[in-house]
């Protein structure tokens, strides 16, 4: 058995769901089910013997001791993290306590039964530390991307409670010796986004004739990684990565964010047209950049690939198509995620911006 925790979230729900379709090796979920954490997710797994979910915090010691103690997982990843820049720029001590002291405390609980274990399942146990790129901080246009011993230069709340949980990581292998993994992934996207970030943000917001905010001037560069391309990469670092190691995952998709607009305007130009002929285009609506926005990220992911043969299979074009689609097919699922609780959240980012995108939906 595994052990995951945030795995009822967008990329956490993602992993266990590919798992589970490529492997008969239980899967111990712990979420807390914060306002992104949606059982709806793993709704496909409903009654499925080799998924056991429990809703719970990382930061729990005694829950987390009785659950290492009970069901003896060969390894744990954690993908338990607040994740939206936007959000830690309003409410910063919400992501020091799940990604800094949330993150102490599991890695506490899980140093203590690690050391309990039989010599055989302590040399083969591993803790996967889940990440991002956003620690290495901010490219210049013509900057190499970043590899994994590019200076940790945070900029924003968010990547700084990320990169104090990486720092915590890295300690308790080099202090503790427990056999630690870690992984730094560029932007994801794909299926069971929550409708906060770009892309799932632009096509919920079309579809209902809301405005579509762009910040400033929409050029900030990031890499796009397919959320199905991710998991992937976390399974063969799982399976063969060196411990001890970060390994950066990207997918060698460089784009300004207007151009990710522009790309999801003309897909459902074509997948779903207005019935007055219009274009989604004309929706698009700069709005006040944020404090501190990071101007580029990019990933450089030779070493994944050098030394465990991964590369992603998704192009860029395939991979947002098939989001699109996604989100075309599940409108129950966009429907149930646009709760009071996103709703207050969007009204208070975008407010003063008068992006308007708050409006109840037609």
């Amino acid at each position: 058995m595994i052990l995951v925790t945030g795995g009822a979230g967008f990329i956490g729900a993602n992993f266990v769901l590919d798992w589970l379709a490529q492997s008969d090796e239980p899967v111990l979920n712990l979420d807390k089910l914060t306002y992104a954490g949606n059982l709806e997710n793993l709704a496909a797994l409903q009654g499925d013997p080799r998924h056991l979910f429990v809703q719970g915090d990382i930061g729990d010691a005694a829950l987390l001791a009785q659950l290492l103690a009970q069901h003896q997982p060969r390894a744990v990843l954690n993908f338990a993290a607040e994740s939206h820049v936007d959000r830690s720029i309003h409410a910063p001590e919400d992501f020091i306590q799940t990604n800094v002291v949330g993150t102490l405390r599991l890695l506490q609980s899980v140093r203590a039964y690690w050391q309990g274990l039989e010599a055989p399942a302590r040399a083969a146990f591993r803790f996967l530390h889940v990440s991002t790129d956003e620690v290495y901080g901010s490219l210049a246009p013509t900057e190499a991307a970043f590899s994994e011993t590019h200076r940790v230069e945070p900029n924003s709340p968010y990547s700084a409670s990320k990169a104090a949980s990486d720092h915590l990581v890295r300690a308790w292998h080099h202090t503790y010796g427990l056999p630690v993994l870690t992984t730094n992934c560029s932007n994801n996207y794909g299926p069971l986004h929550f409708p906060e970030k770009l892309i799932p943000l632009l096509i919920v917001n079309a579809l209902a004739g809301k405005p579509l905010p762009v910040y400033g001037d929409g050029l900030q560069v990031r890499d796009w990684l397919y959320v199905k391309d991710h998991c992937s990469a976390i399974r063969r670092v799982l399976a063969a990565g060196r411990v001890g190691e970060i390994y950066n995952v990207g997918g060698w998709n460089e784009k300004p964010n207007i151009e990710i607009v522009h790309t999801v305007c003309a897909l459902l130009d074509e997948l779903r047209p207005k019935r007055d002929g219009s274009r989604y285009q004309s929706q698009i609506s700069h709005v006040q950049d944020r404090p501190g926005h990071d101007r580029r990220y990019a990933i450089d992911a030779r070493k994944i690939e050098r030394e465990l043969g991964w590369k992603p299979a998704e192009t860029f074009e395939s991979g947002i198509r098939k989001t699109v689609q996604w989100y075309l097919a599940n409108p129950d699922w966009v429907a149930h995620v646009q709760s009071g609780a996103y709703r207050d959240w969007v009204q208070t980012q975008y407010a003063s911006s008068h992006a308007l995108i708050c409006n109840d939906a037609p």
